[in-house]
C-alpha cells in the first residue's frame, strides 16, 4: 500500500469517528485544571466508549488544539461531535450557573443567597458581615449597602469569595461613576453618604420614574435641617424585633437609624441600592415637595406643604381602611 493510499485510509477512519455522536442526550463532563489532552481524551472516552481515547487525544494534537482546552465543567450536546466539541472546549465554552439578589435586599439576605447558589466552591467558614469583611479585607466597617444587587452568572468551582468580590467591586465602581457626575451643592460630604442615601430611596419606592423626586425630597429636607422621618430606617433599626407591622409607638423609639428621633442620614446604609437609586441620590431631581406618603396604587403623594401632606395621608388611611375592610 502506497503512501497515499495509506493517508486516505487513515483520512477516511479520522472522518468516521469524528461522526460518532459524542452523547445521544445532553450530559456533563468536568476537566479540571492541570489535565493533559491525554487526560482530556481518557474522560471523553468513558463519555463514549465507541470512541477511543488515542483517536480524541490525536484528532485534537492535529487541529493544533492539545494545549488549548480550557478547564471547567461542559455540556456535550445530543448528537454533538469531537470536532465540535473541542471548539467549544478552547473557546472555554463552559456550562454557567447563576444566583439573583434583588434590589433592595439587605447585605443578610445576598449572603443567604450566596450560601444556596449552585456549584460555588465554598471557602468561608461563617457567611455573616462580619466574616466577609475579614476574608476580603474590604476597607469598610460596615457590610450594608456594599454588594451590588444583580443576576450573577460563574462557571462550576467559582468560590463564594471571588463572587463576593465582584459585588463588592461591582458596586464601588456603580458608586465612584455616581459620584463623579455628582450635581453641584449637594448636601452630602462623600460618596458613602451617597450611598446611605440611596439606599432610602431604594426602599422609599419600587416605581423607577419616582427615584429622581423622592431623592429631591430628601435633599430638601436636609438641606432645611428637617428630619427625614423615613419609616424604612426606623424598621431597619428595629432588627429582629420588627415584626412587619410599624406602629407610632415605634416611630418614637430612639436608634441610630430612626429618622424620626434623630436628624441627617442613619450611620449606615439600610439595603442594597440599584445603580438607578445611586444616580438618583447624586443627581437628584429639583422639586420643592418636601414630604410624601402612599397613594395607594404604588406610588407616592407629593407635597409642598405640611397641610397638604395631611390631607394625602387621609386618603392614604381611608383607602387603607377600604382595602383592609373588603
Amino acid at each position: 500500500m502506497g503512501w497515499a493510499a495509506v493517508v486516505l485510509a487513515v483520512a477516511a477512519l479520522a472522518y468516521h469517528y469524528w461522526q460518532i455522536p459524542l452523547a445521544e442526550q445532553d450530559t456533563t463532563v468536568q476537566i479540571e485544571p492541570g489535565e493533559s489532552m491525554r487526560d482530556v481524551a481518557a474522560t471523553l472516552h468513558e463519555t463514549r466508549p465507541a470512541l477511543p481515547a488515542r483517536v480524541i487525544y490525536w484528532t485534537a494534537r492535529f487541529r493544533g488544539q492539545a494545549r488549548q482546552i480550557q478547564a471547567g465543567e461542559y455540556e456535550i450536546r445530543a448528537g454533538e461531535r469531537l470536532p465540535s466539541l473541542l471548539d467549544r472546549m478552547v473557546a472555554g465554552d463552559v456550562i454557567e450557573y447563576r444566583f439573583t439578589v434583588p434590589e433592595g435586599v439587605r447585605a443578610s439576605e445576598f449572603l443567604a443567597q450566596l450560601a444556596k447558589a449552585p456549584k460555588v466552591r465554598r471557602t468561608l467558614d461563617s457567611m455573616t458581615p462580619k466574616a466577609v469583611i475579614e476574608a476580603l479585607d474590604l476597607p469598610v466597617d460596615h457590610l450594608e449597602g456594599w454588594l451590588f444587587p444583580t443576576t450573577y452568572h460563574y462557571p462550576s468551582g467559582t468560590t463564594d469569595v471571588a463572587l463576593l468580590r465582584r459585588a463588592y467591586r461591582h458596586m464601588r465602581e456603580e458608586l465612584d461613576a455616581a459620584w463623579a457626575g455628582r450635581a453641584d451643592d449637594l448636601p452630602i460630604d462623600s460618596p458613602y453618604e451617597a450611598l446611605i442615601l440611596a439606599s432610602l430611596i431604594e426602599k422609599e419606592t419600587a416605581v423607577p420614574d419616582e427615584r429622581g423626586q423622592i431623592a429631591g425630597v430628601f435633599v430638601n429636607r436636609l438641606e432645611r435641617g428637617m428630619r427625614l422621618q423615613t419609616d424604612p430606617t426606623v424598621i431597619y433599626g428595629m432588627g429582629d424585633a420588627y415584626e412587619g407591622r410599624l406602629y407610632t409607638r415605634h416611630l418614637r423609639e430612639d436608634t441610630p437609624y430612626n429618622t424620626y428621633t434623630r436628624d441627617g442620614l442613619p450611620p449606615t446604609p439600610i439595603a442594597l441600592p440599584s445603580a438607578a437609586s445611586l444616580r438618583a441620590a447624586t443627581r437628584p431631581e429639583e422639586t420643592k415637595a418636601l414630604y410624601f406618603v402612599a397613594d395607594g396604587t404604588g406610588g407616592h403623594t407629593f407635597s409642598r406643604t405640611l397641610k397638604e401632606h395631611n390631607r394625602a395621608v387621609s386618603r392614604w388611611r381611608d383607602h387603607k381602611r377600604e382595602a383592609e375592610a373588603n
